[in-house]
């Protein structure tokens, strides 16, 4: 079973109980387990206070990770704490119905000593991608910027760098790049006689480089983008939200599974700069005002650059005092960087498989992760836990690690199934968010204004020799030298309306936070 003590089971349970007693709010995670007994009195939790200092929650496939989330997300929303959980495969609808009560719910309940109760939450459903039965959400180019966008159609370094000057370029001229068609309209422009004087002393825009970028947009478009990417845009603001004294629990669903699992990852960690760009300090709380459980992590560290990581970092960093705690959700511990990985307080750790060499190599990795155990031989037990256990340490009220446990985990009170399709979208059309994002908008942007035929007067009509002279008018201003396309577009009447709309939230030119989103 993996234990290495010869003290009494019940005694080393309370000893390591007596390292997660807190005096405020607290997750209830489960109860000690030590020699194949569970104590239901030695309670394994995680207080409320330290959740902004973030987690992980990782196991393989059939561990009981999913069951883990909805059980903390309930208890969050119980607390009045909204939650945002990405739910790839719609395994976590069930959150929105009372849990069924059964001889396996009421065994669990016993083990952890919870007064288990059937419970339902507020939910609401969104969707990323494709049209489906939950609320489309989607989000500007112009708003999600150049470098979450590079990490999606896996630019290299030089490429990012190209992209980031069309964009900057886009951003001066205050052309809004709402969606992907936007983006295609100015490269082409920027590569075009014409844009390469656009371009004059702060660079240019090779055609190999706009080629390359062009294909990953197409390859893009493809896998669901153009669906995404457009208007309305969704305001993060909409996910703090609370229904009778609940925190609102926001599912994240990919609506096409087809769809680019990298753009999933990266839309998440767009909502999590936009959140640190808008929310104020909040400091030390008693609760967080958000809990981000960040799915399919490892799609997010894969094949990025050092900058992008560290951006990443920094953002873990200091989104803490924002108010909002962070969960990093995968298989291995090793899929996140040591120096994120270094900043999550709560390590929650189901089964690890141990097939191949590979996979020994992340075991004993993960090991390493831990604090030392005098209880547990942490290799063999973890790959020993069964389905719904974990080896669990977290960081207590003082700040300090809490001994290592292997937990038996609560069951959750929602219902642990999918509510299907149609109760999915009833609920949807109910939400109130629905009637602010549920249509796609497509206003006049960069590919209207780039693509704009200007008009060409007539050919002026042949005039008889003896014809009498025209009449006289009123004299002409002086007409300029005519303008380039650029100049012409933007002086046109319509953009003009549409700047002086649009100047109270984009201003001069757009500014950028520290992952190159827009700041309003």
């Amino acid at each position: 079973m993996g234990e290495n003590t010869n003290a009494d089971p019940v005694t080393a349970a309370q000893q390591i109980a007596s390292g997660y007693a807190t005096e405020g709010l607290a997750l209830e995670l489960g109860t000690v387990l030590v020699d194949g007994a569970v104590d239901p009195s030695a309670k394994v939790r995680i207080p409320f206070a330290t959740l902004n200092r973030h987690g992980l929650v990782a196991g393989a496939t059939g561990t009981g990770k999913t069951k883990t989330l909805q059980c903390l997300a309930g208890q969050l929303s119980d607390a009045g704490v909204p939650v945002l959980l990405a739910d790839v495969k719609g395994d976590l609808s069930g959150m929105a119905r009372p849990g069924e009560d059964g001889p396996k719910i009421r065994s669990r309940a016993e083990d952890t000593g919870d007064d288990w109760t059937p419970t339902a939450y507020p939910v609401e459903f969104l969707s990323l991608g494709a049209p489906s039965a939950a609320v489309p959400i989607r989000a500007t180019l112009t708003q999600f910027g150049p470098i979450l966008l590079s990490k999606v159609l896996d630019l290299n370094d030089t490429q990012e760098s190209t992209l980031g000057l069309i964009f900057h370029w886009a951003d001066q001229q205050q052309l809004p790049l709402l969606d992907t068609k936007d983006l295609r309209a100015v490269i082409q422009h920027l590569t075009s006689d014409e844009g390469k004087a656009d371009l004059k002393g702060i660079g240019g825009v090779s055609p190999a480089t706009a080629g390359v970028i062009l294909r990953a947009l197409v390859n893009l478009e493809a896998q669901g983008g153009d669906h995404f990417f457009g208007e309305p845009e969704f305001d993060p603001a909409d996910l703090i939200r609370q229904v009778d004294g609940k925190g609102v629990v926001s599912l994240l669903e990919l609506a096409d599974q087809a769809a680019n699992p990298k753009l999933f990852s990266t839309f998440l960690m767009w909502l999590l700069a936009e959140l640190y760009e808008e929310l104020p300090e909040a400091g030390d709380l008693d609760k967080p005002k958000l809990v981000f459980f960040f799915d399919e992590a490892h799609l997010l560290f894969t094949d990025a650059s050092k900058a992008f990581l560290e951006r990443i970092e920094q953002t873990v960093k200091l989104i803490r005092s924002k108010g909002v705690g962070v969960f990093f959700c995968t298989q291995l511990p090793t899929d996140v960087p040591n120096a994120v990985l270094s900043q999550l307080g709560a390590r929650i750790q189901h089964a690890l498989r141990a097939f191949t060499p590979e996979d020994q190599k992340a075991l004993a990795r993960t090991v390493k992760t831990y604090p030392t155990s005098k209880v547990y031989d942490l290799e063999e037990a973890l790959t020993s836990l069964g389905t719904g256990e974990a080896i669990v340490t977290v960081l207590s009220e003082r700040g300090a690690p809490t001994p290592v446990a292997w937990a038996r985990m609560r069951a959750p009170r929602s219902l642990m199934a999918a509510i299907g399709e149609p109760a999915v979208t009833e609920a949807a059309k109910a939400s109130p968010l629905y009637g602010r994002y549920g249509e796609t908008v497509d206003r006049e942007s960069a590919y209207e204004k780039l693509t704009a035929k200007i008009a060409t007067p007539p050919p002026p009509e042949a005039v008889p020799v003896d014809a009498p002279p025209p009449p006289p008018q009123a004299p002409r201003r002086r007409e300029k030298e005519e303008p380039g396309m650029v100049a012409e577009v933007l002086g046109s009447p319509v953009v003009k309306s549409f700047l002086r709309s649009a100047a109270s939230a984009l201003g001069r030119e757009i500014t950028r936070g520290l992952f190159g989103t827009r700041r309003r």
